[in-house]
């Protein structure tokens, strides 16, 4: 017994006709019809009655049906299986992650991811949330971190970590006035009050400019901002140097003897970083490693 033979016999009682099974399996009809004289004979069993308009199984046909379509299915899973087990040892793995947060949190998983798969090429793609997902949902990515308000996190999502929204602040600048130490955690300071002084903002299609331009609209403010389409990080590379004030993540505050990073209120406002997949995809055993490197390495962290 092979498996082909199995796939005839199954063609022909899906097809409940020896002629449109030949069809399907693009094989003369009198070939299948002699297979099937010949199957029949070595088993010693009718697998099927010929009737007027085709065939039918008999009793002993689905019990050799159902053994046989078992044996396809298993056949089938250990095909993958062994592609799958191949494939997580080599290949290609594309992850999108926003270039303003990837440096500070990547680079010590993929060291670690390379340890165990040095055959494994980790693509990275850098982009803002938005683009991410966009370029996740249609399957141009693996996976992607992004950044989510804890309003915007699916409900059966777990988040790998928080992220603090913080205000950039040199020392030198007069927004210090406006700024409480009495936080073990970071200083902290009203966002009505940094509405006082120049706003060095990002687009409000990125997640940070959006929140900014949320949040002062909350608050019925319109933030004095000169510049309004800046990159998170000349953002904020221009307020560390006291040229005005400006949002930035924890994850990406350098420690600096001139910067405070300043929490917004009392209690601070965080976003989800969230692992994003393409809709219905199979994730190989290499991408499931990323994710769970990924998760374990900052799991319980915020930052």
């Amino acid at each position: 017994m092979d498996l082909r033979e199995l796939e005839y016999v199954a063609a022909i009682a899906e097809a409940g006709s020896i002629s449109r099974a030949a069809e399907r399996l693009y094989m003369a009809q009198s070939s299948l019809s002699q297979f099937l004289a010949r199957y029949e004979a070595e088993l010693g069993a009718r697998l099927f009655t010929r009737t007027g308009g085709g065939v039918r199984l008999t009793g002993a046909g689905e019990v050799f049906l159902r053994s046989a379509k078992d044996i396809l299915r298993q056949y089938q899973q250990v095909k993958a299986e062994l592609k799958e087990a191949d494939l997580s040892h080599s290949g290609v793995i594309h992850f999108g992650i926003s270039s303003f947060r990837g440096g500070a949190l990547i680079p010590p998983v993929l060291m670690r991811f390379r340890t165990e798969y040095p055959l494994v090429d980790v693509v990275i793609h850098e982009h803002n949330t938005n683009v991410l997902n966009r370029k996740t949902a249609s399957g141009e990515l693996d996976l992607a971190l992004v950044a989510l308000r804890p309003d915007e996190t699916p409900e059966d999502t777990e988040a790998v970590l928080q992220d603090e929204v913080c205000l950039v602040v040199n020392r030198a600048h007069p927004m210090m006035e406006y700024v409480h130490f009495d936080s073990s955690f970071r200083p902290w300071a009203e966002l009505r009050d940094a509405a006082r002084f120049e706003l060095l903002l990002s687009n409000p299609s990125t997640v940070l400019g959006g929140l900014a331009e949320q949040e002062f609209e909350k608050l019925g403010l319109t933030p004095r901002a000169v510049n309004r389409d800046l990159t998170a990080a000349f953002a904020m590379e221009m307020a560390c140097q006291g040229l005005g004030l400006a949002f930035t993540y924890g994850s990406c505050a350098v420690k600096r003897s001139d910067v405070e990073y300043v929490s917004l209120g009392r209690e601070g406002y965080f976003v989800d970083l969230v692992l994003v997949f393409p809709p219905n995809a199979h994730r190989t055993r290499s991408v499931r490693a990323l994710e769970s490197m990924i998760r374990e390495f900052y799991r319980s962290r915020i930052v």
